[in-house]
């Protein structure tokens, strides 16, 4: 059985993350962290309490962070968090009745990791900063030792980043920044600057393989025809179709989410040594340097590994 902490900033795949989890064999689902970057908090809370009503999940803890980036996502990007909290499905749920305030996430995941009787898998499916506060703070090495591995999709190395330069002042849209890291760079560079191999491996799910995972048409159909029968795909069809139709919207998270109990799905990961750019023109950029911190870099899909993804997620979503 592996425990999984779940760390991320509640954009439309990133529930479906949350979904996808909760369907897992072999996966201790401890918890569910918030990081107020590609969202809004308040809403983003809400709706991550009804999507856990809406499939009798509220025995996940679901705490909010309290941090704060240094570059922020597009108001638009952020709204998402409202639409998919006005789906019909979930909007006759109840919000939760004591919100806000809300759980201080910073404190639960240290008392999260405290408590843990073995050291956790860490999904960091968003910025680093909410983990990056926990181990650089007090008792920080004790917290440290708690973390099995670190999962992280963020990044790009061998393509192009993802800022639009129709969203942000062109003097920072750089072609080489991807937003988790670009929202904080700063403590993406602390975690790879302050720990080590030893300390936890780092497998990270930069663009390269995410741009590999699109909401095809094919994906969406057999959603839509399953939802007939399956609350869940009834959910992810409705939720993904909020955003399928804009060309740049990738499974970036769940794909990342796929490798704990599919690493198979993946080619080997590449060793590589890296370190993230925090300043200057190419603020928000990992490069590949000498003597940076060595990281698991997953670039693509294996053989068959893209046609069982798909797969796997639709069969997953088969339940009620």
């Amino acid at each position: 059985m592996e425990t999984v902490i779940f760390n991320h900033d509640a954009a439309i795949d990133e529930y479906m993350a949350v979904l996808l989890l909760t369907t897992m064999q072999n996966v201790d689902f401890k918890g569910i962290v918030i990081t107020n970057a590609d969202c809004i908090d308040v809403p983003a809370m809400q709706t991550g309490w009804k999507l856990q009503s809406y499939i009798d999940r509220t025995d996940i803890p679901l705490s909010l962070s309290a941090a704060r980036g240094w570059n922020p996502f597009p108001w638009q990007y952020r709204s998402d968090c409202i639409t998919m909290g006005d789906l019909a499905m979930l909007q006759a749920l109840a919000p939760h009745p004591r919100w806000p305030p809300f759980p201080d996430g910073d404190k639960w995941l240290r008392k999260a990791l405290r408590e843990a009787p073995e050291p956790v898998t860490m999904l960091v499916n968003c910025p680093m900063t909410t983990l990056a506060n926990v181990l650089r703070g007090r008792r920080g090495d004790s917290y440290l030792k708690k973390i099995k591995r670190l999962i992280w999709m963020g990044g790009a190395i061998n393509v192009a980043g993802n800022l639009d330069p129709t969203t942000l002042p062109a003097e920072v849209a750089n072609p080489y920044a991807e937003w988790n890291v670009f929202w904080d760079p700063f403590a993406a560079e602390w975690i790879f600057r302050n720990t080590t191999p030893d300390d936890f491996e780092i497998t990270l799910f930069p663009l390269d393989i995410t741009n590999q995972a699109a909401i095809t048409t094919d994906f969406m159909s057999q959603l839509l025809i399953q939802g007939k029968n399956y609350r869940y795909s009834d959910l992810a069809y409705q939720s993904y179709n909020i955003v399928a139709t804009e060309s740049f919207y990738d499974m970036w998270d769940v794909v990342t989410t796929c490798y704990i109990p599919h690493p198979e799905f993946f080619s080997t990961p590449s060793q590589m040594e890296l370190e993230v750019i925090t300043t200057g023109p190419s603020q928000g950029a990992i490069v590949q340097r000498d003597g940076g911190r060595p990281v698991n870099v997953v670039l693509n899909f294996s053989d068959q590994g893209k046609a069982d993804f798909y797969d796997y997620v639709l069969q997953q979503f088969k339940r009620n």
